[in-house]
C-alpha cells in the first residue's frame, strides 16, 4: 500500500497543506496575543501545537471523508480523462482558496474576540447583512481578496504535478480499497476520541483557544449551542449579582429557601382555594403588534382579535424576550431570561429536566400537552417538550383523515385547533384538569391556508396568512365556546416573536412588541393592562390567576399582583433590559451600553458604566440566568431537595470567577 503510487496521494497532499495553514493561522495568533499567553513556558507552547496539531487532524479527517469515497468509487476507464483532469483541478483550486479564506477570517475574528469561532461566528451568518456591511466598511475587503488569490494560484501551481501523477495511476480496486478504508478509520478515531476538554487544559483560556481548530470548533459551535457568558460578558461580584436577582424575583409572597449564589427556588403561598381551572396557551407564530387594528393597523386583518381586547385581560405593553420560535417557547415554559446562544430548546443533551410551568401544572394534577401543528422534531422542540413535562401530540401523530391542508410547515391553525378541541373533550371526559400548549404555523411563508376561508387569496403574502390565523382563533373560540369546559378554562393568546427582527439598532424595542391576551369571560374581569412586561412573566401570572401555592425557580413575576414593569429582550448575543425609559444592553467583549427612549423612540446612546445602577440589573438577570442553567440549579429533580449536596456547592464555587 504505497501513497506515492496512489490516486490518494492528492489527499494527501491537501493533507499536509491544510496543516500547513492551520499551523501558520495558530503562530499568528499566538505572536499577536505574546502578552495574554501566560505564564510563557516550553511545555505550554509545546503543547499547544501538539493539542492543535490533533484538532486540525481530527477537523481534515472528517473534511476528507467524502473526497475519499470520491477518489476510491471514481471508476477507472475515467479517471484521467481530460474533463475528469480538469473538473478536480477546479475543485481544488476552490478548496485550497476557501482554507485560506478561512484563514484570514480566523484573524479578523480573534482580533475582535480573542477566540476561535463559535457560535457568535454562527450568528453573523444569520445576521449577514449587518456582518457583511460591517465587514465592507472595517477592512480591505477587495486587495485581501486579490492577495489570496495569487497565493492560492501559487500553491494550486505547486500541487499541479502532483495531480498529474495521480492521475497517471492505475491503480486496481482491491488497493484502493485498502487506503479508503484506513483513511476512513481517522474520523471514526476522530469521533471516539477527541472532544472539546482536550484543549481545556490550562487556566489561561487564551492558550486554551490557540489549541482548537477554527472550523472544528464552528462545527462544534452548532452542537455546544452556547457561550460563557463570564468570559465574554460583564459581570458582578457573585454576592451583589445574587443580591439583585434576588431583588428583582422578590415577591411579597415569596420565601427563598436557600441563601446559596443564585439559587433562587423559592415557595410561593396563596391566601385562599385554588381555582382547578384549564389551560389553553396558544403560541401565535409571528403575530407581531402592528398587525392588530388596536395598535393602528387599517387593513383589517384582525378582526377577531381586536374584538378579543375588548373581551380579555389585554396587556399592551408587552414584549418578546427573542426573535426566534424557540426563544419565545423558552421564556413561557421555563420563564428564564434568554442565555446567550442558542435557545435552550436546542440545545441537545441539556434541555430537559427543566423547571417548566408544565412541570408545575402536572405537579398539581394536570395533563399537560404539547400540540404542535408541524412534526416536533423540527427545532428540537419535541425532546424539549417531552423532557419537561409535556405530552406530545403534532402533525405526525395525527391521523391523516383530520388532516385537511398543509404546507411545509404542518397542519394549517384549524386542523391544529381541532385537535385541541378533541384532547380537551377526552381529558374533560376523564375528569382531568388539562393545560394545552398549542404553537400554530399558518403565519409563515409560504402563506398558504386552506381556500375560501378569508378574501385574501392563499400564498399572496403575509397579510393573508395574519386575516387567516385571525379566522381560525374565531372559529376555535366559537367552537370551544359550545363545549361543557368553556366555562372553567383560561385560554391565554400571545405571539412567540414579531414578525421581523431587523431595526437600525442592534435590539430594535419595535420589533419586540407583541400582544398577549388572557380570556375567561366567567373568571377575569375584561380590561386593558398597561404595565411593562415581557414573555418571562407569563408562567407566574397564569399561576397566581390560579391562585396556586407553588415552588418557584422563575425569573419571571406575576404581572398582576406583584409586576417587575421591566422587559428582557434579546437576540443571540444582545442581551437587554427594558424599564420604559431606557436599555441597558450588555454586548460580547464585556461591552455594555445604555439607550434613552421617549415615549417608546430610541433618543440617545452612550456607553455603560459598570458602577450604572440599572446595568447592574441587566447583569444580575442575564449573570444569573448562565449560572442558573449551567449548574442545573432550576432543574425539576431538585425541585425538592432544599440541601444541595457539598459535593455539589464545591463545583459551583469552582465555576465562579
Amino acid at each position: 500500500m504505497k501513497i506515492k503510487n496512489s490516486r490518494f496521494q492528492l489527499l494527501l497532499q491537501i493533507y499536509l497543506i491544510s496543516l500547513a495553514i492551520f499551523t501558520v493561522t495558530r503562530t499568528v495568533l499566538l505572536v499577536i496575543s505574546w502578552q495574554d499567553v501566560t505564564p510563557w513556558s516550553a511545555v505550554n507552547i509545546l503543547e499547544i501545537y501538539a493539542r492543535g496539531l490533533l484538532f486540525d487532524s481530527a477537523f481534515c479527517a472528517y473534511a476528507l471523508i467524502v473526497p475519499t469515497l470520491y477518489v476510491w468509487w471514481f471508476p477507472a476507464r475515467f479517471w484521467a480523462a481530460r474533463w475528469h483532469r480538469y473538473w478536480v483541478q477546479l475543485v481544488t483550486f476552490v478548496v485550497l482558496y476557501l482554507m485560506l479564506f478561512v484563514a484570514i477570517a480566523e484573524y479578523l475574528f480573534w482580533d475582535e474576540f480573542k477566540v476561535r469561532f463559535n457560535f457568535i461566528a454562527i450568528d453573523y451568518l444569520i445576521y449577514r447583512r449587518e456582518v457583511t456591511d460591517n465587514i465592507m466598511q472595517s477592512y480591505p475587503v477587495v486587495p485581501i481578496l486579490a492577495v489570496l488569490l495569487v497565493v492560492c494560484g501559487a500553491i494550486w501551481w505547486l500541487l499541479r504535478s502532483f495531480m498529474l501523477q495521480a492521475f497517471a495511476c492505475r491503480e486496481p480496486f482491491g488497493d484502493r480499497s485498502l487506503i479508503a478504508l484506513v483513511l476512513l478509520l481517522f474520523p471514526l478515531l476522530a469521533y471516539l476520541g477527541m472532544s472539546q476538554p482536550l484543549r481545556q487544559f490550562t487556566e489561561n483560556n487564551y492558550i486554551n483557544e490557540l489549541t482548537g481548530n477554527g472550523p472544528y470548533q464552528f462545527v462544534a459551535a452548532f452542537r455546544n449551542n452556547e457561550l460563557d457568558y463570564n468570559h465574554f460578558y460583564q459581570t458582578l461580584p457573585v454576592a451583589e449579582a445574587d443580591r439583585l436577582l434576588r431583588e428583582e424575583v422578590a415577591e411579597p409572597n415569596a420565601t427563598f429557601l436557600s441563601s446559596e449564589p443564585f439559587d433562587i427556588r423559592r415557595d410561593i403561598t396563596a391566601p385562599g382555594k385554588e381555582q382547578r381551572l384549564n389551560v389553553i396557551l396558544v403560541t401565535i407564530e409571528s403575530l407581531s403588534s402592528d398587525f392588530l387594528g388596536y395598535f393602528g393597523n387599517t387593513k383589517g386583518l384582525t378582526p377577531n382579535l381586536d374584538r378579543l381586547v375588548h373581551d380579555s385581560l389585554f396587556f399592551e405593553n408587552f414584549y418578546a424576550t427573542g426573535t426566534r420560535t424557540t426563544r419565545g417557547l423558552e421564556a413561557l415554559t421555563l420563564a428564564i431570561p434568554p442565555t446567550p446562544g442558542r435557545s435552550i430548546v436546542k440545545r441537545l443533551g441539556r434541555e430537559t429536566d427543566q423547571w417548566s410551568l408544565g412541570q408545575v401544572l402536572g405537579d398539581k394534577g394536570y395533563h399537560p400537552y404539547f400540540i404542535y401543528g408541524g412534526r416536533s422534531y423540527f427545532e428540537n422542540m419535541g425532546s424539549f417538550f417531552q423532557g419537561n413535562g409535556y405530552a406530545i401530540i403534532d402533525q405526525s401523530s395525527v391521523p391523516s383523515e383530520q388532516v385537511h391542508f398543509t404546507n411545509a410547515w404542518g397542519m394549517a391553525d384549524e386542523d391544529l385547533y381541532q385537535q385541541a378541541i378533541t384532547t380537551a373533550d377526552a381529558e374533560y371526559a376523564n375528569q382531568q384538569p388539562f393545560f394545552l400548549h398549542l404553537m400554530t404555523t399558518s403565519n409563515h411563508r409560504p402563506y398558504t391556508y386552506p381556500d375560501g376561508r378569508i378574501d385574501i387569496p392563499s400564498g399572496s403574502g403575509r397579510s393573508g396568512a395574519v386575516k387567516y390565523s385571525d379566522y381560525a382563533i374565531g372559529q376555535f373560540l366559537q367552537q370551544a365556546q359550545e363545549k361543557p369546559w368553556f366555562r372553567d378554562t383560561l385560554f391565554v393568546f400571545v405571539a412567540d416573536h414579531q414578525a421581523g427582527s431587523a431595526g437600525k439598532t442592534t435590539l430594535p424595542l419595535e420589533r419586540y412588541h407583541i400582544p398577549l391576551w388572557i380570556y375567561a369571560p366567567a373568571h377575569i374581569k375584561a380590561q386593558v393592562n398597561n404595565t411593562l412586561a415581557s414573555q418571562v412573566d407569563v408562567a407566574p401570572t397564569l399561576l397566581g390567576l390560579l391562585n396556586m401555592s407553588y415552588r418557584s425557580c422563575f425569573f419571571g413575576r406575576d404581572i398582576l399582583k406583584s409586576p417587575a414593569r421591566r422587559a428582557l429582550i434579546a437576540n443571540y448575543q444582545y442581551l437587554g433590559l427594558y424599564d420604559g425609559k431606557e436599555m441597558a444592553i450588555l454586548e460580547p467583549q464585556k461591552v455594555a451600553r445604555l439607550q434613552k427612549f421617549d415615549n417608546g423612540v430610541q433618543a440617545d446612546e452612550e456607553s455603560a458604566l459598570r458602577a450604572d445602577s440599572f446595568l447592574k440589573r441587566d447583569i444580575s438577570y442575564y449573570q444569573g440566568a448562565a449560572y442558573v442553567y449551567r449548574h442545573r440549579l432550576n432543574a425539576w429533580s431538585l425541585r425538592n431537595n432544599l440541601a444541595v449536596s457539598g459535593a455539589l456547592h464545591a463545583a459551583i464555587a469552582g465555576g465562579i470567577k
